[in-house]
Order: structure tokens, then C-alpha cells, then sequence
């Protein structure tokens, strides 16, 4: 049952919940616009609302409904977009070795390397790429990089404008560590996938340890 039908609420505190219930998150200016009142004037039918969990309020973001609405927290991850968290890309040229890679894996401490070019990026290695290739090869200098990558065709990416949640998503339908952000563009006749960041694991991670300590509120 919702909360609403055990208390006794005005009938604006009422108007209050249904344009919270039908436009969270929303302000408390924007609630006051829609009823021409001003911000000082609901703050008491406000008070009664949060009092009684009809609502809640989340900094930054605004109120809530709590009789039915979405989770505040949940909100709040799915406002953070993938160029707020990304990561720098790592890269190595077209014409390198399958040993170029795993040394620049080893030294920058990272799972995933991208090929070719920010502006025109041929494919992705992984960590698990280079090890089904050290697996059959005793010499990986003698192995090219093009060998051991996914290709461009096949990579999966994420958008700058992504939410985390559905980011989390293809890391876990796809079973990868790491996503290329940036998104495919026609340059000269040429469809090249033009590269902004990278999406891994880690900044997920950091995104829930910030959101846990109070960082981002």
C-alpha cells in the first residue's frame, strides 16, 4: 500500500507527490514553478513529505517518490556518463609485434591496448589475447600485432555519453575488461573509429568507492 493512503496530506502536499511521483528527480524550484507558488512556500509541505518517506531528497539531484519510485541511488549512478569517469587510451602502432604489446601492457599496468591511432583506430589487444598467443608461439616478435587483435569491425565500444549501468552490461554479456570509447566517423570517404578514452573495470570501480564515501553527492 502507499504511503500516501496512511497519512492524512493536504491537498497540495498530494499535487506535491504526483509531480515528484511523475518527474523525479525535480527541483525544488521546478516544483514551485509548476504550482506558482514560491521555494520558501512549500518547504513546510515538503518537511511533511520527507517526515512521512513520501519523498526523498538527494543533493544535486532533487526529490524523489518513494511510494513507487526509482531508487535515488540507482538515479544517481545512471546520471554519471562514461566521459565523466573514462580513462587516457593506451596506444601502439599498426606495424608492432606481439611483444610490443605485452610489454606495453606490462609497463603501463593496464589490461587492454588499442592499434593504430586515436583518429583511426584498427582494433583492441587484451591481456587474454596475448596469452592465447604466447600459448602456440615461442617468438611473439615474429607474431604482428594484427594477428593478435580484434578487429575493428568486431570491437565492442562505448559512447561518451553512455550511463555506467549499461556499460557494466556489455562488460559482462561481452565478458571484456576494458571498452573503447568513442564512436565511428566518415573521414574522406573512410569509416574510422575515432577514439576518446577508455572504459575499464577500475573506473567502474572508482565510480562505486566515490559514490560509497559520499564523494559525489
Amino acid at each position: 500500500m502507499d504511503r500516501m493512503d496512511n497519512m492524512q496530506l493536504t491537498s497540495r502536499q498530494k499535487e506535491i507527490a504526483r509531480i515528484i511521483r511523475e518527474n523525479e528527480p525535480i527541483t525544488g524550484e521546478t516544483i514551485a514553478e509548476r504550482l506558482n507558488v514560491t521555494r520558501s512556500a512549500l518547504r513546510g509541505d515538503l518537511a511533511v513529505l520527507l517526515a512521512g518517506e513520501i519523498i526523498a531528497a538527494r543533493r544535486r539531484l532533487g526529490y524523489f517518490y518513494l511510494g513507487g519510485g526509482e531508487n535515488p541511488v540507482s538515479v544517481e549512478i545512471r546520471s554519471v556518463t562514461v566521459k565523466d569517469c573514462m580513462s587516457r587510451p593506451i596506444m601502439v602502432k599498426s606495424s608492432a609485434n606481439a611483444y610490443d604489446a605485452a610489454v606495453l601492457l606490462f609497463t603501463e599496468d593496464i589490461g587492454t591496448i588499442f592499434v593504430g591511432q586515436e583518429d583511426d583506430v584498427a582494433g583492441v589487444v587484451s591481456r587474454k589475447d596475448l596469452l592465447k598467443c604466447a600459448m602456440g608461439n615461442d617468438d611473439l616478435t615474429k607474431v604482428p600485432i594484427s594477428m593478435v587483435m580484434t578487429s575493428r569491425a568486431k570491437m565492442i565500444y562505448a559512447e561518451p555519453t553512455e550511463d555506467l549501468v549499461s556499460i557494466a552490461q556489455k562488460m559482462i554479456d561481452y565478458e571484456i575488461d576494458c571498452l573503447p570509447v568513442g564512436k565511428f566517423e566518415d573521414v574522406e570517404g573512410e569509416r574510422r573509429f575515432v577514439l576518446v578514452g577508455r572504459m575499464s573495470k577500475t573506473n567502474i570501480t572508482r565510480l562505486f568507492l566515490e559514490l560509497g564515501k559520499g564523494k559525489r553527492r
